[in-house]
């Protein structure tokens, strides 16, 4: 009876965990194989440029909305909580580090995985429901150079260029709070601005935004490509796609911080 209990013990707690690992092992097989041939001919470099497009230019209006309201209500915590002791030089600093080196990439990338990861979660995996990934494999295409590799690409280079632009409206963000309701003087604060600007600060951003650029590709690629059942599964795919994006990238902003920045 006791070996019973605990025969059916082991049973509940090693699902998860056999169902875990066999998930980490299609993973990391999705990862290799799109790696290799993210450098392998041919390349398709039509699908590159519409990816490039439709990942950068599309995601301005959001990137910059996200940012320059993050820089705004910077300007305003930091003076609120240091006014008292009479350094409101140091908002201009504060804003400045905020977000080049968190806010810029970290949101950044949370609004791209929410609005790309999503939608490459959907495509593909409405191309495996419907069978176009195996009737790619029947013509001889393969699919990880055909649909893989351009969103990877382009979502690698272009992630840090979204990130520079949101570097500049945030940092504005800061300026318009800081001129038009702190009352600061527009020379002094440009001034502490630019003299506080460091390419240690610009170069975390960029980095930690090619990173996050090759996440969100991935797992909207990965989850999509192995969805499977229909509508409810590609549903399944992409509500996966945006969450584990989300969740690696909080997790890869703090290692990519503590590599650079422990001493």
């Amino acid at each position: 009876m006791r070996e019973g209990k605990i025969i059916s013990f082991l049973q509940v707690l090693g699902k998860p965990l056999v169902a875990f690992v066999t998930n980490l092992g299609y993973f990391t097989r999705f990862l290799c194989k799109s790696v290799y041939n993210c450098f392998m001919p041919p390349f398709y470099i039509k699908l590159f440029g519409r990816q490039f497009i439709n990942i950068g230019f599309y995601s301005l209006p959001v990137v910059g909305l996200t940012t320059l309201f993050a820089g705004m209500v910077i300007a305003i915590q930091t003076y609120s909580g240091i006014s008292k002791y009479g350094a409101e030089s140091a908002v201009a600093l504060v804003v400045l580090i905020s977000v080049t080196r968190e806010l810029a990439p970290v949101l950044s990338a949370l609004m791209v995985a929410g609005r790309i990861g999503a939608a490459m979660a959907a495509e593909i995996g409405t191309m495996r429901v419907t069978e176009q990934i195996d009737a790619l494999v029947t013509l001889s295409a393969n699919p990880f150079r055909y649909l893989i590799a351009p969103r990877v690409w382009a979502a690698l280079l272009v992630m840090p260029l979204l990130v520079l632009f949101g570097d500049v409206i945030g940092i504005f963000g800061g300026y318009l709070v800081s001129i038009y309701k702190l009352d600061f003087n527009p020379a002094n604060y440009i001034n502490n601005t630019m003299n506080n600007l460091q390419t240690l600060d610009v170069m975390t951003g960029v980095i930690k935004a090619a990173v996050f650029g090759f996440i969100i590709a991935i797992m909207g690629c990965y989850h999509g490509y192995r969805s499977k059942g229909g509508a409810q599964g590609v549903g399944e795919a992409t509500t996966n796609a945006v969450v584990s994006s989300s969740i690696l990238i909080l997790i890869f902003n703090y290692l990519i911080t503590e590599i650079i920045f422990s001493r």
